[in-house]
């Protein structure tokens, strides 16, 4: 017979032990995971103390009393991890971790702000560290939404015929290390748009400030901005072998941006239609941000 008062090993613990899984399950690796942990426990402590003394009229009980969480806050992160990487339903989750799924998102919540201060990715200041090559690359990306009850027509994307939400991404190049590869940082992430609006509009309210001697780059969708964009093909005619040499030489520079977006969506939450409120779309979308940062950046 098994041995019931045999202490039982958290999830974090257990999955530890296939590095493998744990990177597929989680999008990083264990190291990463440490380092978060590290970092996410002050903070939610700090949390945690301006929660239990927040004045309450109706508080009837002592301040800490009533039910405590089950899981600790590894396994609390780990669930947020596993959430944004596989986008599992709550259900599968609960299930996984033996907690009744209307309390997911108890555990989970408190802690997306608190991963959003760690990874500090801005939405309109950015700053150029010295191993950052001196080049910003913009794009915008959507992912698709749950048809909105009201104001439909300017969530509908006429390029993806879908309801969409839409982010401008601006990505800058690492410095080559020896025997590694040029990495991708994400170093702003917009607002929430709706997916009508146009990447060039997005750009516009979005109001980007970064150093002077940084070179932007876009795509055609840019037209009429400060970004420097391909050459057009003019109407009736061909573009001179020197304009396609440059569009190709272009091109080459800013396909870092479409890679970066690529990577962040490993993590299923930005690529399944996206079933969360809207309005926590953005706080997401920079924590995936981060995440990318942290493993490729």
């Amino acid at each position: 017979m098994k041995n019931n008062n045999k202490k039982k090993l958290s999830k974090v613990s257990r999955l530890r032990k296939n590095s493998l899984h744990f990177r597929r399950l989680t999008g990083i690796t264990a190291e990463k995971f440490d380092e978060i942990c590290e970092q996410l426990e002050p903070l939610y402590q700090e949390f945690n103390q301006k929660r239990l003394e927040k004045k309450n009229k109706n508080r009837k009980r002592r301040v800490g009393a009533g039910s405590q969480f089950k899981l600790d806050l590894e396994d609390r992160l780990l669930m947020l991890l596993m959430y944004y990487r596989t986008y599992s339903t709550h259900i599968f989750l609960g299930f996984l971790f033996s907690i009744d799924d209307s309390n997911i998102g108890r555990n989970i919540n408190p802690l997306q702000p608190l991963l959003a201060k760690i990874f500090k990715i801005p939405e309109k200041k950015i700053d150029m560290s010295e191993d950052e090559i001196m080049d910003l690359f913009f794009d915008g990306t959507e992912q698709q939404t749950n048809r909105p009850r009201k104001g439909q027509k300017k969530w509908y994307s006429g390029k993806k015929k879908k309801h969409t939400i839409k982010h401008q991404v601006v990505v800058a190049k690492v410095k080559k290390t020896k025997n590694k590869k040029t990495k991708l940082r994400i170093k702003a992430v917009s607002k929430s748009f709706y997916g009508k609006t146009h990447d060039k509009r997005m750009y516009e309210k979005s109001r980007t400030r970064s150093p002077d001697k940084t070179g932007k780059y876009g795509d055609s969708a840019y037209l009429g901005t400060i970004l420097t964009i391909p050459i057009k093909k003019p109407k009736g005619k061909e573009l001179e072998k020197e304009q396609k040499e440059y569009n190709q030489i272009h091109s080459s520079m800013r396909v870092c941006v479409e890679n970066g977006i690529g990577k962040m969506k490993i993590w299923q939450i930005l690529t399944q239609r996206f079933r969360n409120r809207r309005k926590d779309h953005m706080i997401i979308f920079k924590n995936i941000a981060g995440l990318q940062n942290l493993m490729f950046g």
